[in-house]
């Protein structure tokens, strides 16, 4: 089981929230959609890798979106914040409703003082 992914020297790991950007091709014009929401599984590895995105959309909907690591059209992944979670695969909060389905504790960044 794949915990963490690296995307042009960033580390992505399940928990996380990222914003994925990835170039669509609308009859004939390039544009940028952006996928934003909380990464619930990290699968394979190797040039097989891929991530699962769940976000939670219009009338508390779940959508889930599966993006292979190496898909050409990807163009960028932001991580807005660094979830701190014990388990790889976060299929539980598919069963949760509204905030509770995004609400992951963040990890936190202390450094020990000298």
């Amino acid at each position: 089981m794949a915990q963490y992914f690296n995307f042009n020297d960033q580390q992505i790991s399940s928990g996380d929230t990222v914003r994925v950007h990835q170039e669509i091709l609308e009859s004939g014009k390039k544009r940028i959609q952006i996928f934003e929401g909380l990464v619930i599984a990290i699968k394979n590895r190797g040039t097989g890798k891929s991530f699962t995105v769940r976000k939670i959309g219009a009338n508390a909907i779940g959508v889930e979106k599966i993006f292979p690591v190496h898909l050409p059209s990807l163009q960028k992944i932001e991580v807005k914040r660094q979830g701190n979670v014990r388990r790889a695969k976060l299929y539980y909060l598919r069963g949760k409703i509204g905030k509770a389905a995004t609400r992951v504790k963040e990890k936190s960044t202390f450094t020990k003082a000298e």
